[in-house]
């Protein structure tokens, strides 16, 4: 099942896609599942396949404002340094970079993500606009405490295409990167969000980010530093994860800022992320408005 999140008359949808419709589980279910998080923690999915299976669909893929797979997670966990060609690239052009002997955690704040075709906005306050291929892991129920790497992909509801686009001089200011990531509009997700039962081996996954048609990152999820089951297992030592929570996996080598010269996304540019079993998330680039100062 591939599912997406929307906005129609002003408000936030969730629906599935079939073939080039999508079926709108919101004015079908949102009586039982209001929203995509409760839609997944309800294990929503047996529902809403006989109600797939009976419609037409209600809208044009295509012709959707499509929103972060999941508009407002609770918790978006991030893995820094997590492949070994972008640790090398990291340390030949910054130095002081070494594989982490646990996973490098850091957090993206929701207002930070956006969806499929929407633009990644290059602000006013830099122009080191990078980009990093991802794959975006999303939880499907309550882990508790503890979760061992055995039991670790059975928590997880499904996967996405990410594009981690960062500010490289943002992140750089101080030994917390946290600025440099959390950008408004900079963390775009999709196209769509596809179950774990699609997936069932998510470290054998091909990665491949194109800039303007060109290669620029290519990879197999296989070549991880720290496995999605052994992210799961160290972040669940010391927190829970929830339905909607959003894991990203970490990119590999190839980012712009370590190439010589660096590059760096600006407006104009096109930028795909294709990963294995999932599709292609593509945004352009985009000058942030100027109309962005104090509410």
């Amino acid at each position: 099942m591939k599912l997406v999140s929307f906005l129609h008359a002003g408000q936030v949808h969730y629906g599935a896609v079939k073939g080039k419709k999508v079926v709108d589980l919101s004015a079908r279910l949102g009586g039982l599942y209001p929203n995509i998080i409760q839609f997944i923690a309800g294990d929503g999915q047996s529902v809403a396949q006989s109600v797939i299976n009976e419609s037409a669909g209600d809208f044009d893929y295509d012709s959707l404002h499509l929103l972060s797979v999941i508009p407002n997670p609770g918790k978006t966990f991030c893995v820094g340094l997590n492949y070994h060609d972008h640790v090398d690239e990291a340390n030949r052009a910054i130095g002081n970079r070494k594989a982490p002997d646990r996973a490098m955690i850091f957090a993206r704040w929701p207002e930070s993500l956006t969806g499929h075709k929407q633009p990644i906005l290059r602000p006013k306050v830099s122009h080191m606009l990078d980009w990093e291929a991802e794959l975006l892991v999303v939880i499907g129920k309550p882990t508790g405490r503890y979760v061992t790497k055995d039991k670790a992909l059975s928590y997880i509801f499904g996967y996405a295409c990410l594009n981690e686009a960062c500010l490289r001089d943002y992140q750089r200011h101080s030994s917390q990167i946290n600025p440099g990531k959390n950008f408004e509009k900079t963390g775009a997700n999709g196209p769509w969000l596809v179950t774990a039962d699609e997936i069932p081996d998510p470290m054998n996954l091909n990665i491949e980010m194109r800039l303007n048609g060109q290669v620029m990152q290519k990879a197999n999820t296989a070549n991880m530093i720290h496995s999605i089951q052994a992210t799961i297992e160290y972040i669940t030592e010391w927190t829970t994860l929830q339905p909607g929570d959003l894991i990203a996996t970490g990119t590999m080598g190839g980012v712009g800022f370590a190439r010589t010269p660096p590059i760096f996304m600006k407006p104009g540019d096109i930028a795909e992320i294709e990963i294995d079993k999932i599709g292609i998330l593509s945004n352009h680039i985009e000058d942030e408005p100027t109309n962005l100062g104090p509410r």
